[in-house]
């Protein structure tokens, strides 16, 4: 796990909890002891390596994110700290084409992974690459994700291998549709020596409102009542088969497992259990 970003930001209302009155938002996060209106997402892409492959997921902010440097884009120094340059990854898998997960592809210019194929899901590049992206107000996230794909990805698409739900990525990881939102979010299992992991992207905002609450909107969801549906099975999954989970967005070091709670579910950060 690789923390790119980091800071107090306002929320989780309405980034998690628009269709609800803020105060309803608020009382929640009381409930669990932290401030009814500030909060510090995690932004936490994954390195897995597997023996032959160093696999990716997600690149954070970059230069153009959704957190500015230099609270943000901190993954290429997070990777060297741990003595692994740029060009030794081989894959990098991306869960969706927003700005906080696509803007670490360049920097200064240049392709910061250039030895890496890139995987990203085939709805999600078909939505991103069509040319209505770019006729929406220009403050929008999806019009700023929609420029950054032009600028970072697109002109790598001779690197790129578009996948569906299913497919294999490398041997041990594979897809999981988890769409709306975005069209073609997605999530990946990860197995090895009958232990597994499930990176699910932006499956959560925040790890006690949206796990708590799965039908309320997110903010950041493209299709809102889809992504209540991804999330109420998405979490189910992670509770009935005792996943060991990576949230890009939950509290660093952004590990946990997922269990009941009465009509939702609760986050349980990873601290010393047997893994």
């Amino acid at each position: 796990m690789l923390l790119d970003a980091a800071g107090l930001i306002d929320g989780p209302w309405p980034i998690v909890g628009e269709d609800r009155p803020r105060a309803e938002v608020e009382e929640l996060m009381r409930e669990n002891r932290l401030p009814p209106n500030r909060f510090q997402p995690g932004f936490t892409p994954v390195l897995v390596e597997t023996g032959r492959e160093r696999v990716l997921f997600d690149t954070g902010n970059g230069a153009v994110g959704f957190v500015p440097r230099p609270a943000g884009g901190r993954l290429a120094a997070r990777l060297r700290a741990v003595g692994i340059e740029p060009d030794a990854i081989t894959h990098v898998v991306l869960t969706h084409c927003h700005t906080d997960h696509i803007g670490g592809l360049m920097e200064a210019g240049q392709a910061a992974f250039p030895r890496a194929s890139l995987v990203v899901g085939g709805a999600e590049f078909d939505f991103w690459r069509a040319p209505e992206r770019l006729g929406g107000p220009p403050e929008d996230n999806a019009y700023r994700s929609a420029q950054v794909f032009r600028s970072h990805l697109l002109p790598h698409v001779e690197r790129a291998r578009l996948v569906a739900d299913g497919a294999e990525i490398v041997p041990g990881i594979r897809a999981l549709a988890a769409p709306g939102h975005t069209p073609g979010h997605l999530a990946y299992h990860v197995e090895s020596g009958g232990k597994r992991l499930l990176v699910w992207g932006d499956c959560a905002h925040h790890e006690v409102v949206s796990l708590a609450r799965p039908g309320w909107h997110a903010l950041f969801d493209m299709d809102k009542a889809e992504g209540a549906r991804t999330r109420e099975r998405i979490y189910d999954m992670a509770a009935r088969e005792a996943l060991l989970v990576a949230g890009y967005h939950t509290s660093f070091p952004s590990l946990g497992y997922v269990v009941r709670a009465g009509t939702g579910y609760r986050w349980i950060p990873v601290s010393y259990q047997l893994l």
